[in-house]
């Protein structure tokens, strides 16, 4: 039994600073002048967001998430499950609620 629930766990995102954050996504803050995780925590999240689909479009609101879960040290899930509606009412406020 320990193995079956073992499996159907949902997968945790990796501890560290760049929680939530691959490769590809380091490479995009980093062309938005972000280099560390120092650097990633000063930024509001929303306005960096918004830099970075400004940068490429292809950026989803999951990029979002993932950026507050890695400056909050949470699983960008946990952030997409728990504060969507706040985060999309705060990205409607700056005049860039998504289509």
């Amino acid at each position: 039994m320990l193995l079956t629930s073992a499996c159907t766990a949902p997968p945790q995102a990796p501890p560290g600073p760049w929680r939530n954050l691959g490769p590809r996504s380091r490479e995009l803050l980093a062309r938005a002048g972000v280099h560390t995780h120092e650097e990633l925590v000063r930024e509001d999240a929303l306005e960096l967001y918004v830099r970075l689909k400004a940068l490429d479009a292809r950026v989803s609101l999951n990029m979002l998430y993932a950026l507050v879960g890695a400056q909050e040290g949470l699983d960008w899930r946990e952030v997409q499950r728990e504060r969507r509606t706040e985060l999309l009412l705060r990205l409607e406020d700056l005049g860039h609620a998504p289509r």
